[in-house]
């Protein structure tokens, strides 16, 4: 007997392709229903239940995710800054101008065929710096702009083993105790030849500012030297060093401030708009003019006197109290405290007041 379409609860009973009335031949289905493919219906007295397979689209799972093109890669937000290809280039040509003369007073001192090559320059933090060297290695610091920060040439220590054996006179040959420090006769011959190394950076870098660097003292660690912060961005050269022949890699680090400094106080460009120029501009001048109407306290004083606390407690109605001022010298006209001028002491009507003789204030 054909079985005609029902609603059951939601669930969509289908006609079998035996149905007459079937048009297809095939079973309809909506998404979220369920399809039966029955020869009979289970409510009619003549069904069976092996006789009804069942189809079953379940709509609730999540849709499949599109598989990623690639891993993610890791960011260390504790990185500095990268260099600003302008100023990358020009601390290359620097550092290749310092290369060249590097190499040429190597040769001079030697008295060997000596290349020196710059390979990158790049800036890092001093903690990344120091935990790419090795555990033991020369460590010239060097003072930059009269001690105002600290910079680091970095030498293996066979190599300035080598350099201080041709500097007496040999062949260099490699010792078997390389991997020592230096004795105080071998620390001065090298560090004269290094300061003379290290003068030639403030003509590389005429085109970056002026960099004053001077040899002070040397280390072998570099867990134990403390040239900057460890979270501080530095500027690191890394030079590759041909002496007779013989290949080894060399590093100098100067502190990304003072170099940075120096860039930025050579950018001449204004890359400003003339709307914003001009808005500048009206600024200033506002400013400017609400400067000259600000009130400011003046004071005469004479030569400060000292003396002691218990004097100052011994005062009583009718104590003299002598000053130092010389009757001929001009009181000290202060604004805040900075001495502006020099003034005689007067008179205008009835109230005290002085004439301005000279003037101290510097522009």
């Amino acid at each position: 007997m054909p079985v005609r379409s029902r609603r059951h609860g939601g669930r969509h009973l289908a006609a079998g392709p035996s149905d007459p009335r079937s048009t297809s031949g095939r079973t309809r289905s909506h998404p979220g229903w369920f399809s039966y493919f029955l020869r009979g219906s289970p409510h009619h007295p003549g069904a069976r239940a092996d006789e009804h397979p069942v189809t079953v689209q379940d709509t609730t799972a999540p849709p499949a995710r599109r598989k990623r093109s690639a891993e993610p890669e890791a960011y260390d937000f504790r990185r500095p800054m990268t260099l600003a290809r302008e100023h990358g280039r020009v601390l290359e040509m620097a550092f290749e101008t310092y290369a060249r003369q590097w190499g040429t007073q190597l040769t001079s001192r030697l008295r060997v065929v000596a290349n020196v090559n710059l390979l990158t320059v790049e800036m890092r933090s001093y903690d990344e710096y120091v935990r790419s060297l090795p555990d033991m290695t020369t460590m010239v610091l060097c003072d930059v702009d009269q001690g105002r920060a600290t910079a680091v040439l970095q030498l293996p220590l066979d190599s300035t083993m080598l350099w201080i054996d041709y500097l007496l006179g040999g062949p260099g040959i490699a010792t078997q105790d390389a991997e020592r420090e230096l004795t105080e006769i071998e620390w001065h011959l090298l560090r004269d030849l290094l300061q003379h190394a290290v003068a030639d950076l403030t003509y590389a870098f005429q085109s970056v500012g002026q960099i004053g660097v001077m040899v002070k003292t040397v280390q072998y660690n570099p867990q134990f030297v403390q040239a900057t912060a460890a979270s501080e961005p530095v500027i690191i050269a890394t030079f590759d060093l041909g002496v007779a022949g013989r290949e080894t890699t060399a590093t100098f680090m100067l502190p990304a401030e003072i170099v940075m400094a120096a860039l930025h106080s050579g950018d001449q460009t204004d890359s400003r708009s003339a709307e914003a120029l001009l808005e500048h501009a009206i600024a200033t001048g506002r400013l400017a003019d609400q400067v000259h109407d600000v009130p400011m306290d003046v004071s005469v004083q004479f030569t400060p006197y000292t003396t002691t606390p218990a004097q100052i407690a011994g005062l009583q109605i009718g104590d003299l109290v002598p000053l130092r001022h010389r009757a001929d010298k001009p009181l000290d006209v202060v604004v805040g405290d900075v001495v502006l001028a020099r003034a005689a002491l007067g008179s205008n009507g009835s109230r005290l007041a002085c004439l301005v003789v000279t003037s101290e204030e510097k522009h």
